[in-house]
């Protein structure tokens, strides 16, 4: 949030101006000698010291935020501006003293600093708790904001995690290699229970190792590999460095499967998945080789990988595809950065 976007109505300023102008020439009323023109004179001063002082706090405000934003109560800002304020009111009372020339300096300047004092007090006080309230309701709506996103991205990542179209297809290989005695049904149904364990265990989780997701690939891939027999290859380049760093759970897993499910997969035209790093990124990419009727660029797969990579860290996944290539990069999470 910038204090700087924090606005105050010139009708504000310019009524509560007159008000304390107004204001200050009350006591005169109760004087014998009532003097009209100096009771103007003095509300006109007044109200006009008052208005400067507006507009002084207003941009010391905006100043000291572009310095130092989200500052508490700054006492070298508060100086500053009662500094100005003498300044200011005793230029007015010279000013007065002009006008009125029969009036004793000496204790009208005493007064008038007083009373100076006082409604520059009053402005800055004003105009602080102000920018505090304004300051915490954006605050709260962002905090709002982020706990909406992260449980949109938590719903969404565990209706990936249970999706029924790959348990469908696992159920159908697993009831086609059964039938054809293949010894590999028991590894799969293995791998199958090893995957939804890994869901139970992760799904809660913001973050978890790269080698952990990388068991959780490897899971999958042997699934995805007795169904597609061949039809695609998969190569991983990650050192050891690598594997002790965070990613959130499911994530290689999912792009992984988007890779499959938006691809040409088939031993005639194996589909190529490669997973490296380069310059503080984790790398996945592939060739471009839609299915037929498939132009899916951003879908909600991507989009949730995304909302929790921001939610997370506030940084986005890069996606590109340049020369036929699709690339995804992920941010590196080191240990240090997971709270």
């Amino acid at each position: 949030m910038k204090t700087s976007d924090l606005k105050i109505s010139p009708v504000v300023i310019w009524t509560s101006s007159i008000i304390l102008g107004v204001l200050s020439s009350v006591p005169q009323l109760a004087q014998h000698s009532f003097n009209l023109p100096e009771a103007i004179v003095n509300a006109v001063l007044t109200s006009c010291f008052a208005i400067v002082m507006w507009y002084v706090n207003l941009y010391m405000l905006s100043w000291y935020a572009r310095k130092t934003p989200r500052q508490r109560l700054s006492y070298r800002r508060l100086f500053i501006t009662l500094a100005v304020g003498i300044v200011v009111m005793f230029a007015l009372a010279w000013v007065q003293q002009l006008i009125l020339s029969h009036i004793n300096f000496g204790p009208v300047m005493l007064m008038i600093e007083v009373r100076g004092l006082l409604i520059n007090l009053v402005c800055y006080m004003f105009l602080h708790l102000l920018q505090q309230n304004y300051e915490n309701r954006h605050v709260t709506m962002q905090l709002e904001q982020l706990k909406n996103d992260n449980l949109a991205a938590q719903y969404e990542l565990l209706k990936q995690q249970v999706n029924p179209h790959f348990l469908f297809n696992s159920l159908n290989t697993l009831k086609a290699m059964v039938e054809s005695g293949e010894k590999e049904a028991v590894d799969f149904i293995l791998k199958l229970s090893n995957f939804y364990r890994y869901t139970l265990e992760s799904r809660k989780a913001d973050l978890i190792k790269v080698s952990e997701e990388m068991e959780i690939v490897k899971a999958y891939l042997f699934l995805q590999h007795a169904r597609f027999e061949g039809g695609f290859t998969f190569n991983d380049n990650l050192d050891a460095a690598v594997l002790q760093t965070f990613i959130p759970p499911f994530t290689l897993q999912l792009l992984i499967e988007n890779c499959l499910k938006h691809n040409i997969v088939s031993q005639d035209k194996p589909l190529h998945i490669r997973l490296y790093t380069e310059q503080d990124r984790l790398v996945l990419e592939n060739p471009i080789q839609l299915k037929s009727g498939d132009h899916h660029s951003m879908g909600v797969g991507l989009e949730n990988i995304n909302l929790r990579y921001r939610h997370l860290l506030d940084k986005q996944i890069d996606i590109s595809d340049h020369q036929n290539i699709f690339t995804i990069k992920l941010p590196l999470i080191y240990e240090y950065t997971h709270h």
